[in-house]
C-alpha cells in the first residue's frame, strides 16, 4: 500500500490510466490537466477510478463527500485529497 504523496500520485496515475479510453501511459498524465476536458473521463470512470484509488492506497472513499468529488477536477485535486486522508488513516 502506498504510503507517501510520491507513492499516492503513482498509484492515482495508474488507476486513471486504466480507466482512460484511449489509455494514456500514467506518465504522460497532465497532473494540472482538467480530468474531463482533456481526457473525456465520464461520471462513471471517475467512480471507477476513484474507488479502485481509494482501495489500493488505504483511503476510505466514506472520507469524501459528493461535494468533495465534485471538487477533484484534476489528477493533482485527487491526490491531495488521497494524501490529506491517508495521513488520518494511521496506515
Amino acid at each position: 500500500m502506498p504510503d507517501t504523496p510520491d507513492a499516492i500520485e503513482s498509484a492515482a496515475r495508474e488507476q486513471l490510466s486504466l480507466v482512460l479510453v484511449p489509455e494514456v501511459a500514467p506518465e504522460a498524465l497532465d497532473p494540472d490537466a482538467d480530468l474531463v476536458a482533456a481526457y473525456g473521463l465520464t461520471s462513471l470512470n471517475k467512480v471507477l477510478f476513484l474507488t479502485e484509488v481509494c482501495e489500493e492506497t488505504g483511503v476510505d472513499l466514506a472520507h469524501f463527500t459528493e461535494h468533495d468529488l465534485a471538487a477533484m477536477r484534476t489528477l493533482r485535486d485527487v491526490t491531495a485529497a488521497l494524501v490529506r486522508h491517508h495521513a488520518t488513516t494511521g496506515v
